[in-house]
């Protein structure tokens, strides 16, 4: 591979950055992890040689330092987006905004390669503010870069996550495990599993343009979910529906309080399905083959078991 190939990866040292900062590292990339906390960026050094990844200072709601970033690069990613709003960010600062910025950026810089982020079922008449506001970032991203290849995972989950990882600790915590939108399926899809979607597309000039819809193998509903998890930690708890009406009740409480555990925009995501249309896969197109729940989940729930379990990051071989 050619050392001198450059990669510029805003919200790199989140979540999914964190894999993607590995897998362009391991493409042989030199990796700029832009985010607005660098302090957590230089905790990846380690994913690539002495200098591979380094780490920048760079918001999306700045244009100076998210030209910076990108000057000079091959392939800019962008991964930053928010799943609500905060006192100092907003839905359509971040997701729309802040998506259109980094794709003119880019484009006006040369890049030749753009790789953006966003979420499966994403739409302009979707019944959350989050969905919408995704649907228009894509829109504005295509408005500058055109060749952009667009990635929609469903539920992405992984060690870190804050899906099984939640549901682990409502386990644990509370006598019953409360379920919103029961019936709702959704196709959990492994962070590992994302991130080389994203770092092959970045990395293969003839995959740009397309959109990528991304699930696992696995389709379950939320009370599968729930099951799910109580089986896997040991857990003899109930599992109980929460009727919709208390849910809005429950979210317009919590969404006021830190970490937003739910919120009523989140409510209304779960009133739809989060699958892959059959035969758009795009691991399926790319020839991969995604890990499932099974094979990932049940290691890093271990810490949520009755009497604990071992600790550690599991990193799920092929």
């Amino acid at each position: 591979m050619n050392g001198n190939r450059t990669a510029a990866v805003l919200g790199g040292n989140g979540f999914v950055g964190q894999y993607v900062v590995q897998c362009l590292a391991r493409a042989g990339y030199t990796v700029r992890v832009a985010s607005r906390r660098p302090d957590r960026g230089a905790l990846l050094r380690p994913m690539g040689r002495v200098g591979q990844v380094a780490p920048f200072y760079a918001s999306v709601l700045d244009e100076s330092t998210v030209a910076c970033v990108v000057r000079g690069a091959d392939v800019v990613v962008n991964l930053a987006a928010i799943l609500s709003s905060s006192s100092a960010q907003s839905l359509h600062a971040v997701n729309v905004d802040g998506a259109g910025r980094v794709a003119r950026l880019a484009a006006e810089a040369g890049v030749a390669r753009y790789v953006h982020m966003s979420a499966l079922g994403v739409s302009e008449h979707a019944p959350s503010a989050y969905g919408r506001s995704r649907a228009a970032g894509e829109a504005l991203v295509r408005q500058y870069r055109p060749d952009a290849s667009i990635v929609r995972p469903s539920v992405i989950f992984g060690p870190e996550d804050r899906f099984f990882n939640l549901f682990g600790a409502l386990a644990r915590y509370l006598p019953f495990m409360p379920v919103y939108g029961a019936t709702t399926r959704v196709q959990p899809v492994y962070v590992g599993d994302v991130a080389q979607v994203v770092a092959q597309v970045a990395d293969t000039p003839e995959l740009s343009g397309r959109v990528w819809q991304l699930g696992g193998p696995d389709v379950m509903t939320m009370q599968d979910i729930a099951t799910f998890v109580l089986r896997q930690t040991q857990r003899d708890r109930p599992v109980v529906r929460v009727p919709m009406a208390l849910a809005r009740l429950q979210a317009a409480v919590l969404e006021r309080l830190p970490g937003k555990v739910l919120t009523r925009d989140q409510l209304l995501m779960l009133a739809q399905d989060n699958v892959v249309p059959p035969t758009e896969s795009g691991f399926e197109v790319l020839g991969l083959v995604p890990r499932s729940v099974q094979a990932c989940v049940p290691f890093y729930l271990e810490r949520y078991r009755v009497g604990g379990g071992r600790s550690g990051v599991f990193v799920p071989q092929r």
